[in-house]
């Protein structure tokens, strides 16, 4: 064992000791049974929607419990730090509406990025070190690699243990030697597990499990050659989640497997053991079978396609709340997002996420919405994804405000063609001028194969006797005319029993109109979107055939 003296003699002359911390980090003053919960993405890559998912449940056990939900950036991994992921990860807490109760402008508990709070793990460090709870390790690359040579050819266990850890029973002599020549080194936590043991606790979600003990000396704190000192995951999760007061650790099923090691550094450095609660990953259905959403090969795994493509945030949070309780999906949106989240019914086996489903559930959300409502959101998203939509929209207005009343205002069923707000410009984009792409093609196959001759007729005739839509006229009739002078029969059932007769049907002179004023073959009531558009507008488009229209 080193002595106090040398143990010191390695952090700076000034680092606190434990008392310090515990002081300027005391207990939070909460109702009994509040729950203060953490959400610790890594910065190494992009927020993963299981992410969003599992801080949403944090932030809903917090706020129910009358509790705390912060959210702590777990950077110690420098190497791996990918520039812009902070930034993402704080779009999408907004977006989702799951930013922390407390950060650094506001908390009394910060640094919340771990790359920060370097001299508070120093303390503890050197605290199990005088214990000798942790030692030195001198161990190279190289060692490492024979270790595990010999260790697969003995058909022993892989780690850094027992009488394969070089350095754990060292000569402090040996250790003192090294440090005088100036050779880098790690510190390792001493595990205290003997062989064959086991450990059990209960799990919020899961119950009662029981486990192999950690065997292995993990690292806690990198190489003594690199700057800042900073700690392993492992290492600073124990002291942050203690001095930050955290009591539920809400994480990925992936973890369960590190619950050993961290309930034993829990107990080494004196703290409370936290309560855990793993919950299962979300999965993708590929043929018949399952498999993690992964963000390599899905894109709907990465929460910037959620952001990107104008999912509406509530019916994403509610698809989501859904899959932690199947008795959230049963609610009407407003209730389900206002009902606590149980973690007793949060199941074991992975939730499919089914984009089907989701694209539904938008679906009808944007339906709950008002004109207002969905012209203010697109407005938002378009300025950053699609800058000439928001351009057209902030321009016209008001078209936008007519387009978007078309079988939605005052109906019982309104439209469901609007699931997210990149979908816009493909269902509504025909209403703007700007965005149109004018129909000048009488053989285009939008006409179904109608004559050209005959398609150049119907819009003529229809340009020549326009009468736009009022509350007085029955626009539809002058179709209806137009087709029966035309020689259009008056009906898909009698033009069938008598097809040479005629030149199509009425629905095929109407379809000529559609696609004129729409460039679809599908779109809502001919009237209402005549309405919208003007009769200037209507006739420019039905004229665009060609001087003899």
């Amino acid at each position: 064992m080193l002595t106090r003296t040398i143990v010191d003699s390695l952090f700076p002359p000034d680092l606190p000791e434990p008392e310090h911390w515990e002081q300027r980090y005391p207990p939070r003053e909460l109702p009994e049974g509040a729950q203060v919960t953490r959400f610790s993405p890594s910065p190494t890559g992009f927020l993963h929607i299981g992410g969003v998912y599992a801080a949403t449940i944090d932030v809903d056990v917090a706020r129910h419990s009358h509790g705390v939900y912060l959210v702590r950036l777990e950077d110690t991994d420098r190497a791996r730090v990918a520039e812009g992921a902070a930034a993402q990860f704080a779009e999408a807490f907004a977006y989702f509406s799951i930013g922390p109760d407390e950060d650094d402008q506001n908390g009394q508990y910060g640094p919340y990025l771990q790359s920060l709070r370097a001299q508070i793990y120093l303390t503890y460090v050197r605290e199990l070190l005088r214990q000798d709870k942790a030692y030195l390790c001198f161990a190279t690359k190289q060692d490492l690699e024979e270790i595990t040579a010999r260790q697969r050819a003995a058909g022993a266990l892989p780690g850094y243990y027992g009488k394969w850890a070089l350095w754990r029973d060292a000569d402090p002599a040996r250790v003192v030697e090294r440090l005088e020549a100036g050779d880098p080194y790690v510190v390792r936590f001493r595990s205290p597990a003997a062989a064959g043991a086991r450990v059990s606790f209960t799990d919020a979600i899961r119950g009662e499990l029981t486990l192999d003990a950690n065997r292995n000396d993990a690292v806690i704190l990198k190489s003594s050659d690199t700057e800042p000192r900073l700690p392993t995951y492992h290492f600073a999760h124990a002291v942050d989640d203690h001095l930050m007061r955290v009591t539920l650790v809400i994480r990925g099923e992936e973890w369960i497997s590190s619950v050993p090691l961290h309930l034993q550094l829990f107990d080494a450095l004196g703290f409370p053991r936290v309560r855990y609660a793993h919950i299962a990953l979300l999965m993708k259905q590929e043929g018949g079978s399952r498999r993690k959403l992964s963000k390599r090969r899905d894109p709907e795994a990465t929460v910037s396609f959620y952001i990107e493509q104008g999912y509406p945030a509530p019916a994403v949070q509610y698809y989501l709340r859904g899959l932690a309780n199947g008795r959230l999906a049963e609610m009407p949106l407003p209730e389900a997002l206002a009902a606590p989240i149980r973690l007793s019914e949060c199941g074991t086996a992975g939730p499919l996420v089914d984009m089907v489903k989701l694209d539904d559930i938008c679906a009808d959300y944007v339906a709950t919405l008002s004109g207002e409502q969905i012209l203010a959101e697109v407005t938002i998203w378009a300025r950053r994804y699609d800058p000439d939509l928001a351009a057209v929209l902030e321009t016209e207005r008001e078209r936008a405000l007519r387009a978007l009343s078309i079988e939605r205002d005052g109906v019982a069923n309104p439209r469901k063609d609007l699931r997210k707000w990149a979908d816009f410009r493909a269902v509504y984009g025909y209403f703007f001028p700007p965005l149109f792409d004018l129909v000048t093609d009488p053989a285009d196959e939008r006409f179904g194969g109608l004559d050209p001759d005959v398609v150049r007729a119907v819009a003529r005739a229809f340009a020549d006797g326009y009468q736009p839509p009022t509350a007085d006229t029955e626009w539809f009739g002058q179709i209806r005319q137009l087709a029966a002078d035309l020689g259009f029969a008056p009906s898909q059932k009698v033009y069938k029993q008598d097809p040479a007769a005629y030149r199509g049907s009425i629905a095929d002179a109407s379809q000529v109109i559609r696609v004129l004023l729409t460039g679809t073959r599908r779109s809502p009531e001919l009237s209402q979107v005549a309405a919208a558009l003007g009769p200037d507008e209507v006739l420019r488009r039905v004229r665009a055939l060609g001087a003899s229209c």
